[in-house]
C-alpha cells in the first residue's frame, strides 16, 4: 500500500531523570539536523526549592512545566521546522503528578486540579510523530545523576527515582498515540559509544520511513 509523504515536525524524547535525554537530543539534532527545544530548567524558579521542600513546591513546579511544556508544542506545530523535545508533557501529567500525589507530596486537591488543567490542554495538541523512551535501571539513573553533578540533584531520593520507574513503565505499556521505539539505557551507551548511537539512528530511519515521512524518503 503507498503511503503519502507528510512533513516530519516532533520527536520527542521521555526517560527518567538522568536517563541521558538531553544527551540523546542533542546527538539526534546533529545527525538529522533538527533543532533541539530542551527541558526548561535553568529558567524554572521553583526547580532548587522543589528538591528542598518537595511537599511544598510539587504543585508549583508541575504547574510550570506543565505550562512550559504546552508553549513548546504550540511552537513546535505552527513552526516548519522538525524539532526533537528533551521530555514530554505526557510524562508531566502521567508520571511525575501522580508519583508526587502518591508518595503525599501532592495534595489530592492540588493532584484534582492539575488533571483538570492537563485533560482542558491535551484536547489542543497532537501527539509526537515518533515518542523515543529512555528505559534506564536505578543503578544507571543514579550513576548519570551523579556524573553530571548538579548541585540541586544531590538531594533527589531513591525511592523517588523508582516510583518515577514504575509510572514510565505502565505508561509505555499503554501509549497508544501513535509510533514508539524504546531504548535500553543499560544496554546502549549512546553518549560514549558511536556505532550505539548509529543503531538508533538507523532504527529511527527505518521506522519514519515505514510511517512515511517526506524527509526520510519514499519506502523502496
Amino acid at each position: 500500500m503507498e503511503i503519502t509523504p507528510k512533513k516530519l515536525k516532533h520527536i520527542a524524547i521521555a526517560g527518567n531523570i538522568g536517563a541521558g535525554k538531553t544527551t540523546l537530543a542533542r546527538s539526534l539534532a546533529d545527525r538529522f539536523s533538527w533543532t533541539v527545544h530542551y527541558e526548561d530548567v535553568a529558567n524554572n524558579p521553583y526547580l532548587e526549592d522543589f528538591y528542598q521542600d518537595m511537599q511544598r513546591w510539587s504543585f508549583n513546579l508541575q504547574i510550570y512545566f506543565l505550562n512550559s511544556r504546552f508553549k513548546q508544542i504550540l511552537e513546535i506545530q505552527r513552526g516548519e521546522t522538525t524539532v526533537i523535545q528533551d521530555r514530554t508533557i505526557f510524562e508531566d501529567a502521567k508520571i511525575f503528578a501522580p508519583n508526587l500525589h502518591e508518595m503525599g507530596l501532592m495534595t489530592t486537591r492540588d493532584y484534582s486540579n492539575y488533571n483538570s488543567l492537563f485533560e482542558t490542554i491535551s484536547s489542543m495538541f497532537d501527539p509526537p510523530d515518533l515518542l523515543i523512551y529512555l528505559k534506564a535501571s536505578i543503578d544507571t539513573l543514579v550513576n548519570q545523576i551523579q556524573k553530571r553533578g548538579r548541585e540541586y540533584e544531590e538531594s533527589i531520593r531513591t525511592d523517588y527515582l523508582r516510583g518515577l520507574n514504575t509510572y514510565y513503565e505502565e505508561w509505555i505499556k499503554t501509549y497508544d498515540l501513535g509510533p514508539l521505539l524504546v531504548v535500553e539505557v543499560d544496554k546502549f551507551n549512546f553518549a560514549d559509544r558511536p556505532e550505539d548511537l548509529d543503531e538508533i539512528c538507523a532504527t529511527i530511519t527505518k521506522m519514519l520511513q515505514e510511517y512515511g515521512h517526506a524527509d526520510f524518503g519514499e519506502l523502496a
